[in-house]
C-alpha cells in the first residue's frame, strides 16, 4: 500500500480572492522524482495543463523544467492575480502507485472551511474537476455536510456554478459574550465553480458537448485544448 501524502502546503495570501482547488497532484511528487518537464510546485505535473492553459491565456511563455524559476513564475503570477491554491485531499492510500481520484482510498481531506474564514478575502472557489466521485467538487460537498452547509445551484451549465453561505468566523470577544455573537451573525458568499478538468480523460466529454461541437463546426482545427482556454479564460 502506497501512502500518498500531499507535498506543498496550500498557497494563500492575505488578498487572496480565488482558490484553485484540486485532489492530489501526481505519486512522483510526493517522493521527488519529478519528470524533466515537471515543475516542483502545485499542478506541477507537463500533463496535467492547467499552466499550459494559463501561459496561454497570459502568454506568460512560462518555464516547463526542474529549476527554482519556474516556480517563481508561478508563484509570481498567482500573487499577482490574488490566486491561491490549496487542493482538497491532505493524503490518502494506494494499491496502485498512479495520480487517479478513484484509486484514493483511506483519505484524509483539509478543512477548507477553516482556510476560508482564515482569509476572508477569499469569494470564489475554482474546482479542477466536476462532481465524479473523488473529484475535488465531490469532497468539498462531503466537507460542507460537517458543516451543516450545501451547495446552491447558480448555473447548471458547464461549467457548473453554485454558491454557498458560509458563518464568519466569531471573534474572541464574540465568543465571550454569547448575546453579542448570537446578534453578529455575518454571512459571506462563497461562488463555486467547477472547470473542465485539465485531464485526458475529459477530452471524450467535452467532445460531445453542443457548444464543442458548434465551435469544431466553425472551426476545424479547434481541439479539446482550445475549449479549456476558452473556459479557463473567464475566470482565471
Amino acid at each position: 500500500m502506497f501512502f500518498h501524502q500531499h507535498p506543498y502546503p496550500p498557497f494563500i495570501k492575505s488578498d487572496t480572492t480565488k482558490l484553485i482547488v484540486g485532489t492530489l497532484p501526481p505519486p512522483r511528487f510526493s517522493v521527488g522524482e519529478l519528470l524533466e518537464k515537471d515543475v516542483d510546485f502545485c499542478y506541477g505535473s507537463y500533463f496535467n495543463s492547467l499552466w499550459l492553459f494559463i501561459d496561454k491565456i497570459y502568454d506568460l511563455n512560462l518555464r516547463y523544467d526542474n529549476s527554482e524559476e519556474a516556480v517563481a513564475q508561478r508563484k509570481d503570477f498567482l500573487i499577482a492575480h490574488k490566486i491561491g491554491v490549496c487542493d482538497i485531499v491532505e493524503s490518502c492510500e494506494r494499491e496502485k502507485i498512479n495520480a487517479s481520484d478513484l484509486g484514493m482510498i483511506n483519505i484524509r481531506l483539509r478543512n477548507l472551511i477553516g482556510y476560508l474564514q482564515k482569509y476572508p478575502n477569499i469569494d470564489t472557489i475554482l474546482f479542477t474537476g466536476g462532481n465524479s466521485k473523488n473529484g475535488p467538487e465531490y469532497f468539498f460537498r462531503k466537507h460542507l455536510k460537517t458543516y451543516g452547509l450545501k451547495l446552491k445551484v447558480v448555473s447548471d451549465e458547464v461549467p457548473r456554478i453554485h454558491e454557498f453561505q458560509l458563518p464568519a468566523k466569531p471573534t474572541k470577544v464574540e465568543v465571550s459574550n454569547l448575546s453579542s455573537l448570537e446578534k453578529s451573525t455575518q454571512l459571506r458568499t462563497i461562488k463555486t465553480v467547477s472547470l473542465t478538468s485539465g485531464s485526458g480523460a475529459a477530452n471524450i466529454s467535452i467532445s460531445r458537448m453542443p457548444l464543442y461541437q458548434h465551435l469544431k463546426a466553425k472551426n476545424p482545427n479547434f481541439n479539446t485544448f482550445d475549449f479549456r482556454v476558452l473556459q479557463y479564460r473567464e475566470f482565471i
